[in-house]
Order: structure tokens, then C-alpha cells, then sequence
């Protein structure tokens, strides 16, 4: 059997460390004595971000953000579901693993970072999120295993109701927040309707094959609806066809 390979390590800010580690063609990246992910194991990671954007459809000059670059699966899926016009940022909180892509896990990113449409910002995705106000077409967030991971105080940065209320805010009418979790949770799934989404939550393969199952919601923000005056009656508050002095314009 081939050996493991340690190649590297990465510290987490506040707290914690990342290892890089190979067998012959495998990688993986653990934390402690868990694995985080695996390149042999990609379905599910894949799945977040075609299922997400199959919800949205196809929106000219479409932005997403993804949240955790990982082994860039569900950036590469993304970016092979989107327009040539589209941008995505893929926000990552841990500097080594932006330099394991570019460096020891070169040939398992391929070119997806130096495609035109990529861009990377090595801080928390909490913070990304928190400075935009419909910004984003969709949200793909793959983060410390899930809302039940492994660093709970982090977590609740973005899968608690003030994060969820950011994410909402950061989405265009009509947005989806996908969320990777390595397992079920009835409570967030509560979670995300009681913050205002429409939710839809499924179990995908981790791999090609049988096995593990991950699971993957997809909250959408609804649409404005769009505003419907009737010919045959004047607005109210205006003379019929002009402006409406009472109705604030946005």
C-alpha cells in the first residue's frame, strides 16, 4: 500500500491547523484527526454549485460567491455552469490553502484560477457577506464540515440568524444560498425558513458511486413581484398615468 505523505501544514486563524497529505495521486486535508475533504470524493462539492445555479438559471454578467476554496470542486463546477460574462469570488480564510492550489495541489485545480472570471480574497466569508446588499445571484458556502462542524463559534458567524439575515441582504430577488454539511439538521433546516427563505434540502453522493451521502440546501430569496396597475383606474394618490407623489421611489 502507498504510503501517506505529509506535504504541508497551514495554521487557521484563531486557532487550529490544517495538513496537507498525499498518496500517490490521493489528496487529502484534515484537521487534527479528521478529514475535511478528499479529491477522491468531489460529487457532492460538485453538486452545491450546479444544483444552485440550475435555481437561478441563466442571468447575463451573473455574480456568485463561494465561500471556502477547498480542493476548488465547486468552483470548477460553477465556473462550467456560467457565462463567459460572469465573476465569481471565492472567499477563503486560510492563506495556505490558496498556496496549496497554486503550488502542491497544482494539477488537482488545473487552470480554474487563472480563468478571467475568478477571483480570490483570502478573509472570512462572514465578512464578505456582510458587506454586500444585493450583491450576489448565489451564495455557495462549503465551511468547517457544515452548520453542526467543528468550530461552533465560527459557525454561528454565518449559519445563525444573524448570519442567515446577511446572506439574505447580500443576495439579489430571486438569489440562492447553497450550504455543504456533512450530515442532516432539522434545526437549521427550521433555520433557514424562519430567516425568510423558501428552503429545499437534499441528499447527494459524496462520490461517483455508492457510499456517503452529504447534504446540500438550497434557500432561495423570493423575487420582488412586480408592480400591476389596473388601465381602467387612476393610481392612487396621482392623476391616472402620472406620478404618484405618496409612492417612494427606490
Amino acid at each position: 500500500m502507498i504510503p501517506w505523505v505529509a506535504l504541508g501544514t497551514a495554521p487557521v486563524p484563531g486557532g487550529g491547523e490544517l495538513r496537507l497529505m498525499r498518496r500517490g495521486s490521493e489528496y487529502s486535508i484534515m484537521i487534527g484527526g479528521t478529514e475535511l475533504m478528499n479529491s477522491r470524493l468531489s460529487g457532492s462539492e460538485e453538486a452545491l454549485a450546479t444544483l444552485a445555479l440550475e435555481r437561478i438559471g441563466p442571468r447575463t454578467a451573473g455574480r456568485v460567491l463561494i465561500g471556502g476554496l477547498g480542493m476548488g470542486f465547486t468552483l470548477r463546477a460553477a465556473l462550467a455552469s456560467l457565462a463567459p460574462d460572469a465573476s465569481v469570488t471565492v472567499a477563503e480564510l486560510v492563506p495556505g490553502v490558496v498556496e496549496w492550489a497554486r503550488g502542491a495541489m497544482a494539477d488537482v485545480f488545473g487552470e480554474t484560477l487563472s480563468d478571467h472570471r475568478v477571483a480570490i480574497a483570502v478573509e472570512d466569508v462572514a465578512e464578505t457577506i456582510g458587506r454586500a446588499r444585493g450583491t450576489y445571484d448565489a451564495i455557495l458556502l462549503d465551511v468547517d464540515n457544515g452548520p453542526d462542524g467543528l468550530t461552533r463559534s465560527g459557525n454561528d458567524r454565518l449559519y445563525g440568524p444573524a448570519g442567515l439575515a446577511a446572506s439574505l441582504r447580500a443576495l439579489k430577488p430571486g438569489g440562492v444560498l447553497g450550504i455543504w454539511s456533512q450530515g442532516a439538521d432539522p434545526a437549521f433546516t427550521a433555520r433557514l425558513g424562519r430567516a425568510g427563505f423558501q428552503v429545499e434540502e437534499m441528499r447527494v453522493k459524496a462520490g461517483r458511486g455508492r457510499g456517503t451521502k452529504h447534504v446540500l440546501w438550497f434557500a432561495t430569496k423570493a423575487a420582488r413581484r412586480p408592480e400591476h396597475h389596473s388601465p381602467d383606474f387612476p393610481r392612487r394618490g396621482g392623476s391616472e398615468g402620472g406620478p404618484n407623489p405618496s409612492r417612494r421611489e427606490n
